[in-house]
């Protein structure tokens, strides 16, 4: 099993352990290394990994533990997919209440990443739909976790990137729905104020809204895209899509295959295919959440030196002014964003010490990995993030320094505290690691 992150931007052998291996020594207490458990690997940056310690794969615990039709309460072990969770719950006519772009992300994934999708101004983020979990501390311990029972663990494993232990099993409040099919309305919008004009409307309508925007357009087409809104159809259609993918890339391509020349073309095709269908039809819930499952391996498309992904959340005042500026500085660097998208964050809090989304707007862009002119770019857009108060995605991250770590999220002290002694990743060694230890210390656990 490959234990590289999506964004394969640091690909080598890792050390991993079998959870039964793991679980074992924490409970004889002979551990004398640091874990970090390990889902499917989705996540783009270097938070799933942690090469001063060992892997601890999950994947192998998958089993549903229980599921009451009655009440739509679903409990399972940490490894199973959200695919798996659809399988299970669709023909009670449930469906998860958050969900991200992939149905392949494992329920402790979800849960440590406190994962968003498109309806967090209605559901608010994966975390607040959590009712509890078992924990497992490296010193064998197995804690209760819930708003009442140990509430700082619970809180602090909700967003805390897997510091806190291994999350065994969870229990999470499912979404009862007339349909997996989506009512789905295609609307284009020239300009990004238009898209803004039209966007907490849209928010209030529908269930389900995210933008694509055309990052590479310029001239009278800057800031054109997609207001792509949607509801839970009524048909009582309850089938659930086939795994199985339309297309997959079969080799690692040499270099990017997603470039502005490329890029440009696509973009435009898009653009007006999308413009084409505007107004409302059925979808499946495949197509219209998981699009990009369809194409297996889809990230090789970026070449053997793999893709930064960079996703910020600018807060509702700036962000007519920083949004399109952001996507110009990217323009200007010459960088070409496969994926850009738009959506709007709402207020429903999450429970979770750690979680990303807060009210705003947040602009998401992947980059083939072009060495240090991609990494100038990324500093650029992370000062221009800090610089309006808002803040830059962890989950997705492999770049930024501790300074723009610690000003997006200043409560990361309270995690350093609760995490786990003998849990560690690559990301908090270089963020917060380097904000609590001078670089001399950075070697110890």
């Amino acid at each position: 099993m490959s234990f590289d992150s999506f964004g394969r931007l640091d690909r080598r052998t890792r050390t991993a352990i079998p959870p039964e291996t793991a679980i074992l020594a924490m409970r004889a207490g002979t551990t004398t290394t640091s874990f970090l458990a390990f889902g499917n690997g989705k996540s783009y940056g270097d938070t799933c990994h942690n090469d001063r310690g060992a892997l601890v794969p999950m994947r192998g615990r998958h089993a549903i533990v229980g599921f009451d039709p009655e009440t739509g309460l679903l409990t399972a072990e940490a490894g199973a997919t959200l695919e798996e969770l659809i399988a299970h719950i669709a023909p009670h006519g449930y469906f998860l209440p958050v969900t991200p772009g992939t149905r392949f992300v494992t329920l402790g994934g979800a849960i440590a990443n406190d994962v968003h999708g498109k309806n967090h101004h209605r559901r608010g983020s994966f975390g607040c739909h959590v009712t509890s979990f078992e924990l497992l501390r490296s010193d064998g311990t197995v804690h209760a976790c819930s708003k009442d029972q140990n509430p700082e663990l619970f809180a602090a494993t909700i967003g805390g990137m897997g510091l806190t232990g291994i999350i065994l099993t969870a229990a999470i409040r499912l979404m009862r729905v007339g349909s997996l099919d989506i009512a789905e309305t295609i609307t284009p919008f020239s300009s990004l104020d238009a898209y803004f004009d039209m966007a907490e409307a849209a928010d209030a309508e529908n269930e389900y809204a995210v933008a694509w925007v055309d990052q590479l357009a310029t001239g009278k087409n800057t800031g054109r895209g997609v207001l792509l809104t949607g509801n839970h159809a009524d048909n009582g259609n309850f089938a659930v899509s086939p795994r199985a993918t339309k297309l997959t890339v079969p080799l690692e391509m040499p270099f990017s295959m997603l470039n502005g020349l490329s890029l440009r073309g696509f973009n435009t095709a898009y653009f007006h295919a999308k413009a084409r269908k505007s107004g409302t039809h059925l979808s499946p819930y495949g197509s219209f959440f998981y699009p990009l499952d369809a194409v297996g391996n889809w990230n090789r498309l970026y070449g053997r030196k793999g893709l930064y992904q960079h996703q910020s959340i600018i807060p509702f005042a700036a962000a007519r002014k920083t949004i399109p500026a952001l996507l110009a500085a990217s323009r200007d660097a010459g960088e070409a964003s496969f994926l850009t998208v738009l959506k709007r964050f709402g207020a429903v809090p999450s429970p979770g010490l750690f979680s990303f989304p807060r009210p705003g707007y947040t602009l998401t862009m992947d980059f083939s990995n072009r060495g240090a002119s991609t990494r100038a770019l990324l500093d650029r857009l992370d000062a221009m993030t800090i610089a309006v108060g808002g803040r830059v995605n962890p989950y997705k991250d492999q770049h930024m320094d501790a300074e723009t770590f610690a000003a997006g999220f200043p409560e990361w002290e309270k995690l350093e505290r609760l995490r786990d002694p003998k849990f560690n990743s690559n990301f908090w060694r270089r963020t917060a690691l380097a904000l609590s230890h001078p670089m001399p210390a950075l070697a110890a656990e």
